[in-house]
């Protein structure tokens, strides 16, 4: 049974969610804090934890920096936060997705599936070395990238960003961190560079670069990559 850790101060909500997540199957444990969310999550390892940053001992940010720092659980923010530079701020600090409030409690499901099917269809454990797809094969130790029978030379750029990328399947990259990790900090305004080497990227790697499958643009924050199509 896939568990859900709900982090949520709201009875309402809490009820809610564990009433609908209940009816589809899922374990549910809630939390009311952040405290007692690290606590129950070291003491029954969730599968997915659903996080509102509003909380009333800790921000939920950094709960979130606290679970990233031993565990990549799938985290789906839930926030009435709505400004830009909050969901920035929360998917820098490690989480996979960012819903807002008021939401539909369907797109929310739906969302949750998805954050169980690639944690159980794309695990990259720390081990594991090579990334396939239907259109090309990452070797993450040889620094390789095959595709169709054939290598693709890759500038130690393009390396870098696929690399970042392929490591961090399912999870969106916010354009700060990609440029923070292969530019360096002074540079993480310089979104323009992305664009050029995503692009390049594509062209090499992707059978339609103009509609890619694998290496996904979410406007205004960042990229994906989606091994699962």
């Amino acid at each position: 049974m896939t568990r859900v850790l709900v982090v949520e101060d709201d009875p309402q909500l809490v009820r809610a969610l564990v009433i609908n997540l209940q009816a589809r199957r899922y374990g549910v444990d809630a939390a009311p804090d952040g405290a007692t969310a690290l606590r129950l999550a070291a003491a029954r390892q969730p599968d997915v934890v659903i996080l509102d940053l509003g909380l009333p001992d800790m921000d939920g940010v950094d709960v979130l920096k606290a679970l990233r720092g031993w565990t990549r659980v799938p985290v789906m923010v839930l926030s009435a936060r709505q400004a830009s530079d909050e969901k920035v701020a929360a998917l820098d600090a490690g989480a996979d997705d960012y819903v807002t409030k008021p939401f539909s409690m369907d797109e929310l499901m739906a969302r949750l599936r998805a954050a169980v099917r690639r944690t159980e269809d794309m695990p990259l454990a720390p081990e594991t070395t090579r990334v396939k797809t239907s259109e090309f094969a990452v070797d993450l130790l040889a620094k390789r990238v095959v595709r169709h029978g054939r290598d693709v030379r890759l500038t130690p750029t393009e390396w870098h960003l696929l690399e970042i990328l392929v490591t961090n399947p399912g999870r969106l990259v916010t354009q700060k961190y990609l440029l923070q990790e292969v530019w360096g900090v002074s540079q993480s305004n310089k979104t323009n560079y992305l664009r050029v080497y995503m692009a390049q990227l594509r062209r090499k790697l992707e059978a339609d670069p103009s509609h890619p499958r694998y290496l996904i643009t979410e406007p205004g924050m960042g990229y994906r990559f989606e091994g699962r199509t």
